[in-house]
């Protein structure tokens, strides 16, 4: 059985890759959103708040087959269309990282969208009066303040990302939960296998937390001792 162990830890290399990739994508999608949602501008109001609410209300792996599979298919028709003969197959890293990240760009819209409005306004307004643009306020006012708002929401957001890329499985791709259920279909000890998968998971879920934890304190570090010297 330990023959197959170096494999799955190399697929859990791949774990880690669609899980940062799947983290780029949701964290773009989740600043856009969330400033959709605060621009008052109702087409883009109309736009974010249909996707975080249609996305968080279908299943992953609904929307991880419906990319992969309707995707596939839907390129393939639109190639033909246009006179190109040749099929054409959607990667299933591309695949995955891309689902997931769309998944989760609509619970960090929210997220992101809260830690905006904890800021207060009139620091942003201060901004303004001096000449700031609001790209420039945006980057220098108001994302330093809100990473220790959104750094609760975000941990959670991401330590279920983490969990969710175990269905990259179900595509073809070979992570770490691709290889011990063939691990476990040849040697017939799944028990073995996918603990050790899931062990895998709790490191890799617990340094994510251990980093994040040390994050937010860095960020709070300044109102803590603010609240010091005000009590």
């Amino acid at each position: 059985m330990l023959d197959y162990l170096p494999g799955i830890l190399h697929g859990a290399l791949l774990t880690v890759g669609v899980s940062l990739g799947a983290l780029a994508v949701a964290v773009l999608l989740g600043l856009l959103g969330a400033t959709a949602k605060l621009s008052g501008r109702t087409p883009l109001v109309v736009l974010a708040t249909l996707y975080t609410t249609v996305i968080r209300g279908i299943p992953e792996l609904v929307l991880m087959l419906l990319v992969f599979y309707g995707g596939t298919i839907g390129l393939n028709a639109l190639l033909e269309a246009w006179g190109v003969a040749e099929p054409v197959d959607i990667n299933p890293f591309a695949a995955g990282v891309v689902t997931i990240g769309f998944i989760y760009g609509a619970y960090m819209t929210e997220t992101f969208r809260g830690a905006i409005l904890a800021v207060p306004r009139g620091q942003m307004e201060a901004a303004w009066a001096f000449g700031m643009g609001r790209l420039a306020t945006f980057v220098r006012i108001t994302l330093p303040q809100m990473v220790r708002h959104a750094l609760p929401g975000f941990t959670n957001n991401w330590l279920v990302l983490i969990k969710s890329t175990a269905l990259v499985s179900l595509i073809g791709l070979k992570d770490m939960t691709f290889l011990a259920k063939q691990a476990s279909a040849a040697t017939r000890e799944p028990f073995f296998f996918f603990l050790f998968v899931g062990g895998l998971f709790l490191l890799y879920t617990s340094a994510s937390l251990w980093a994040l934890r040390w994050l937010q304190q860095r960020f709070s570090a300044g109102v803590r001792q603010a609240d010091g010297w005000h009590g």
